[in-house]
């Protein structure tokens, strides 16, 4: 009985979404001309307004800790991926304006990518190979430079919960290149709304923020396996029971700071 439940509150939650973002796209074609932080805040509108109905319809509830790791200047945030919501939730809930590394061919997409182009995202086209990484430094300083925030997701895509994707350097090295710390980012909104899952179950996320990370001057591997490490201990710590055999370093616990 209750998977049914789950799964009329995930259509009612797909239903709101599909009916909501087509005239927000619609109302946000109009601020097209004014200033990119105008263009901003009225577009993290529907994002916010995604999160609040996963909330009330789905009962999927979060949390930050950590929050006081998060300085006041851009960064280049390095996230776990296990969902959709994440996306929806960073854009609108970190203190500065952020930008994501994501495909060209998303801003392609009716209505959703229509909106992401408008925020001047860091887009890449993958097919260029090594130039794609260039996009990325050359797109981030510009992005950084105008006091914006990076969002990276390490391991490239989702990953089902309990599970460890391949780590690339990507992040680390823009980071050097920029000059910009790195704050790790872990959090397990896969158990709530997993990945490629049409069913949201009701429960608590938590999103969990570390220590900045320098990478000036340090080898971007380095770097990277300090980023991996945090990571993946704190995700241990937040979600021990679907990692029944895995004990990486420690990392050290953080104060819960918001919730909702």
């Amino acid at each position: 009985m209750s998977r049914c439940i789950a799964a009329l509150r995930s259509a009612l939650y797909l239903l709101v979404l599909t009916v909501t973002v087509i005239p927000y796209a619609i109302a946000c074609a109009f601020f097209f001309i004014t200033p990119l932080s105008w263009r901003y805040r009225f577009t993290l509108g529907w994002p916010r307004f995604a999160v609040w109905a996963a909330k009330v319809i789905c009962g999927i509830r979060w949390q930050v800790i950590g929050e006081h790791n998060i300085p006041d200047e851009p960064v280049v945030y390095l996230s776990k991926h296990q969902s959709a919501w994440e996306t929806l939730f960073l854009v609108w809930w970190l203190p500065r304006e952020v930008c994501f590394v994501l495909k060209r061919s998303l801003l392609h997409v009716p209505f959703f990518g229509w909106g992401l182009g408008m925020l001047r995202m860091i887009n890449i086209d993958r097919s260029k190979g090594a130039d794609a990484f260039m996009q990325v430094v050359r797109q981030g300083k510009t992005r950084l430079g105008e006091g914006r925030s990076v969002v990276l997701f390490p391991e490239g895509t989702r990953t089902p919960v309990g599970s460890q994707g391949q780590y690339k350097t990507g992040g680390a090295r823009l980071a050097r290149a920029t000059g910009a710390r790195i704050v790790p980012i872990a959090l397990n909104s896969g158990e709530r709304w997993a990945r490629n899952a049409f069913i949201k179950t009701p429960g608590l996320v938590t999103v969990s923020f570390g220590p900045p990370i320098v990478a000036v001057g340090r080898p971007p591997n380095m770097v990277n396996e300090e980023v991996e490490a945090w990571i993946e201990a704190e995700m241990r710590r937040l979600s021990p029971q679907v990692y029944p055999t895995s004990t990486p370093a420690s990392a050290p616990p953080a104060q819960p700071a918001t919730a909702a």
